[in-house]
């Protein structure tokens, strides 16, 4: 159970290292947009700073296959969560954002509620599951796939409108949110085919689920997705956003897809549901627009005496 909390708290620094990385990249690069994907790739492959991150992220994906070995999945979403303190501080010293009072209430407030999950579980009483039916988590991923795209695009045809408010990205966060929590599913399968014994027989099988191609999919249009995200708008806020949606995604979904029972006892049945509750009821009060920049009071004419 320890590796798996060490592994959780070195994927944490790694994805929180590589977005803030990305984010700072981005900032040097000519718009991008998921317009144009092949000029995306192009730019942002072009990026030493950028390709410093993303190899941080790939690190991050690889200790997150530990973690889903050896811990409850509900467990892994709350110590994950907890990395989005790190994250804010690395925004503000590394890129100079600022939270406003009501974002830094609404992310204490999502620890907290993470924090309830993680206190809801128990050594040796939660069981960690390695595999679950197919159709079933076809059933889960496909329409929230269809979701997020969709909801990506409706956030992008809004930022088209020249007289739309400055938006502070959680429309981006949530969509991208929704194809990670899809990854993270699909990273938890592909965790339970791994194994050091028939590693030929392993493969085949794994080929033959549905994980490494909802891996693929999410992979390809989440790094388009999330790049234009972040360029628009502040690390600081869309991947909390995105953090929250995904770790809920995979709490809630995942649980139930992979056979996880909930706690038996009362007081951490209850922790578990509340603090869901609590980080769902956050998100959606979160601000959703920036305020307006207020226009610089007109020079003063210069008169001659």
């Amino acid at each position: 159970m320890w590796w798996g909390v060490a592994a959780a708290l070195l994927a944490n620094t790694l994805y929180s290292l590589g977005f803030v990385l990305e984010k700072r990249a981005l900032t040097a690069l000519p718009e991008v947009t998921i317009r144009q994907p092949v000029r995306l790739l192009r730019l942002v492959v072009g990026s030493p700073l950028w390709i410093g991150g993303s190899l941080a992220l790939a690190a991050g994906f690889a200790a997150q296959l530990v973690v889903y070995r050896t811990l409850p999945i509900a467990a892994a979403q709350g110590i994950f969560v907890s990395g989005l303190v790190l994250l804010v501080l690395l925004s503000a010293r590394l890129l100079g954002e600022e939270t406003s009072g009501r974002e830094r209430y609404a992310l204490g407030a999502i620890l907290l509620a993470l924090l309830m999950v993680v206190l809801s579980l128990r050594e040796g009483a939660d069981t960690v599951s390695q595999d679950a039916p197919y159709p079933l988590v076809l059933l889960v991923c496909v329409p929230s796939l269809a979701a997020g795209v969709w909801l990506y695009g409706s956030a992008e045809r809004r930022t088209r409108n020249r007289h739309r408010r400055p938006t502070t990205g959680v429309e981006y966060g949530v969509a991208v949110g929704l194809l990670y929590g899809v990854s993270s599913l699909a990273i938890k399968g592909v965790s339970g085919h791994l194994t050091t014994d028939g590693i030929g027989g392993a493969v085949l099988d794994l080929l033959g689920s549905p994980y490494p191609y909802l891996l693929a999919f999410t992979g390809v249009f989440g790094l388009v997705m999330s790049q234009a995200a972040l360029q628009r708008c502040r690390a600081s806020l869309i991947v909390p956003v995105c953090t929250t949606v995904t770790s809920l995604f995979t709490a809630v979904l995942g649980t139930l897809s992979f056979g996880e029972a909930l706690p038996e006892q009362p007081l951490r049945l209850a922790l578990r549901v509340a603090g869901t509750a609590l980080a769902v009821a956050v998100l959606l009060t979160m601000p959703k627009h920036d305020a307006s920049p207020q226009p610089s009071p007109p020079a003063k004419e210069l008169t001659s005496p």
